[in-house]
């Protein structure tokens, strides 16, 4: 869904920064990133399911039993394929932080991390700060270049794509734990890194120009 109130010089801006940083080729020292995250429920069947048998399909009661929430955090290099994710408690700044401290970890020898991130409150130096203090969060937002898309246009973020089939192909179901839950996702992100599954994002400058013609018309 696209959901763009009011198109402005800096939703151009932004657009067209996130959009030209995908239209460079592969660059190992210089990884193109893109995180985001997603709340999940946890559910638990309130009377047993009947499993599968010859000849019958499987039976899911359609009542179930919440278990609570968990925070997934989804971070994905497009043509590099690879992936990282973590569940988490909660979605603070803490919960942030440390996820973004993994992810630096990840990529030892880059130059420089492109980073894409909506603008979440979170997503900034501000929560770095706030878990380890100044000195080491500055150290580690030093190895980042970051990029926001535009606001209420975070579908120019290719993490969201990463999400969608995250629910998709690992979620899609009833999950009753956040153990299993972790379990899941980290057998899932295995699998796509094993396959280095990677994006072919389509959406180019040209196309902006022809979708948001107002932004590109002279006056």
């Amino acid at each position: 869904m696209w959901c763009i109130p009011q198109l402005t010089p800096e939703f151009k801006e932004r657009m067209e920064d996130v959009l030209t940083l995908y239209a460079k080729p592969y660059n190992p020292k210089e990884p193109v990133v893109c995180l985001d995250e997603k709340s999940k429920q946890l559910l638990a069947d309130s009377r047993p399911s009947l499993p599968l048998a010859p000849a019958k399909t499987a039976v899911q009661d359609y009542e179930y039993v919440r278990k609570g929430t968990r925070n997934i955090f989804v971070a994905v290099e497009p043509k590099g394929g690879r992936h990282i994710t973590q569940v988490t408690q909660r979605r603070k700044k803490p919960d942030y932080a440390l996820f973004f401290e993994k992810l630096v970890a990840a990529y030892p020898h880059a130059k420089t991390i492109h980073l894409v991130q909506d603008n979440l409150n979170i997503h900034f130096l501000s929560s770095l700060i706030e878990a380890f203090g100044v000195r080491k969060a500055k150290r580690l937002w030093e190895r980042i270049t970051p990029h926001y898309t535009p606001k209420h246009a975070s579908w120019l973020n290719m993490a969201e794509i990463e999400i969608g089939i995250l629910d998709r192909q690992c979620l899609n179901r009833r999950i009753p734990s956040a153990d299993k839950m972790e379990r899941e996702v980290r057998a899932w992100t295995k699998k796509r890194n094993e396959h280095r599954c990677c994006i072919t994002w389509k959406f180019t400058k040209e196309k902006a120009a022809k979708t948001f013609p107002s932004l590109y018309t002279e006056t």
